[in-house]
């Protein structure tokens, strides 16, 4: 017998069962999208690496550390897997001139990849649903994305265990007094800094905010803030924006040292997080990046976004069990070829009626059948048998009320179904 092969590393199959979730919560989230008037746009999964060395910031640990990239054999292109999604939607707005007509509202959804350290919520090839928009300066823009987070928190039921926090970082100016404040802070506390921080010093110090050593908690937690020195505007702009938030009842807490992970924002950042998920806390993030379209060679174009975490919030729904409505609304337990035949064609007139309708499809004995429909948590059982089908009746058992079985016929069935379920 060959050697089985599996599965890389960090990569992963998304099984039957996971996938019933996965296209629930999708659907959930098309659904409210599609409310705020956000159009979905597809983007490759490869792209040039200078896109995401421009964009995303060559002090980055995705692009010094985490990022798949091979030159191409024939053309010695210097290719990438996506890391992440806003640097190839911003490079597509570009090139197709979406935003010649006016501002612009996308979203795109699918798999990225990053070397990183394999653990529960954190793969090499995961899988994100990112929002944003185009050609909006006003707070409002920002207040709308995170007012429609919190409303897709609340449909999937788990608006109680995610948390909103929130900081601006000023504009460019602001972000480069600071860097250097933020060096000199730290080089008078270099004892205390570890390897990492050290690195990340003359390179990327705003970074070393995130830092979770607990040896240097107290010394970050005095380290200089940089929403205290922002600009007027970039006050105001984040003043109007937390009192939109209040205004929808959308609880946030202010987080100084909140600065994102990438190198193209300014004034807004945001994280959803959650203390369900251990280390992996942070299920949704973004902010507003409105020197990303001029960097990558388009006309300046104020822009937010952000992306959400697809398989941080499976788990959330896994863990808390709160999907319940992806399993068929009936099954039909069918005995023999013909009644198997008659089962196809009411299956698919309750189908026509939207209602879900799972079929047995081989030849198990009655009892096998019977708990394929428990299994199934459809909510009624259709039986077919041959008297059935010789007198037009069909047995109903409602398997999640009482588990009664009454006798139908044929034509009677669909009201009795509408009162049922």
């Amino acid at each position: 017998m060959a050697n089985k092969i599996q599965s890389i590393k960090g990569f992963y199959d998304v099984t039957p069962d996971a996938q019933k979730i996965w296209r629930y919560f999708e659907s959930q989230c098309l659904s409210i999208f599609d409310q705020y008037g956000y159009e979905e746009i597809g983007l490759p999964i490869i792209e040039a690496t200078k896109l995401f060395e421009a964009g995303v910031g060559t002090h980055t640990d995705i692009v010094e550390k985490e990022m798949y990239s091979w030159t191409d054999k024939l053309n010695k292109d210097k290719l990438t897997l996506r890391p992440e999604g806003t640097a190839g939607c911003v490079r597509a707005v570009i090139q197709g001139s979406l935003t010649y007509n006016g501002p612009i509202k996308l979203f795109y959804r699918g798999p990225m990849f990053r070397h990183e350290n394999v653990q529960k919520g954190r793969q090499r090839q995961f899988h994100q649903l990112g929002i944003e928009s185009f050609g909006l300066t006003d707070p409002s823009s920002d207040a709308e994305q995170i007012i429609m987070l919190s409303r897709l928190w609340k449909t999937l039921g788990l608006e109680k265990i995610i948390r909103l926090e929130i900081n601006s970082i000023g504009d460019k100016e602001d972000r480069e007094q600071y860097r250097k404040e933020l060096i000199d802070y730290f080089e008078k506390n270099l004892e205390i800094l570890d390897d990492d921080a050290k690195r990340r010093l003359h390179k990327n110090p705003m970074r070393i905010l995130d830092s979770k050593n607990p040896q240097m908690q107290d010394m970050l937690e005095k380290a200089p803030k940089l929403i205290d020195s922002i600009n007027e505007d970039a006050k105001n702009h984040f003043n109007l924006l937390c009192q939109i938030l209040k205004d929808n009842q959308v609880d946030f807490q202010l987080n100084k040292r909140l600065v994102r992970g990438l190198d193209y924002y300014n004034r807004t950042v945001f994280e959803w997080i959650t203390t369900d998920l251990g280390s992996q806390g942070t299920v949704a993030g973004g902010g507003r990046y409105d020197y990303l379209v001029e960097r990558l060679g388009g006309k300046s174009t104020p822009a937010c976004g952000f992306a959400i975490g697809i398989e941080r919030i499976i788990l959330l729904l896994e863990n808390a069990n709160l999907v319940n409505n992806i399993h068929p609304d009936i099954y039909i337990v069918n005995l023999g070829n013909e009644s198997r035949d008659k089962s196809f064609t009411i299956a698919e007139y309750l189908r026509d009626q939207d209602y879900k309708v799972a079929v047995n499809l081989d030849s198990a004995s009655f009892k096998s059948q019977m708990k394929k429909a428990d299994k199934s948590n459809a909510k009624i059982a259709l039986i077919i048998g041959e008297d059935e089908l010789k007198n037009n009746l069909i047995q109903v058992k409602l398997i999640r009320k009482d588990g009664s079985q009454i006798e139908l016929k044929e034509k009677d069935i669909l009201s009795f179904i509408k009162n049922n379920i």
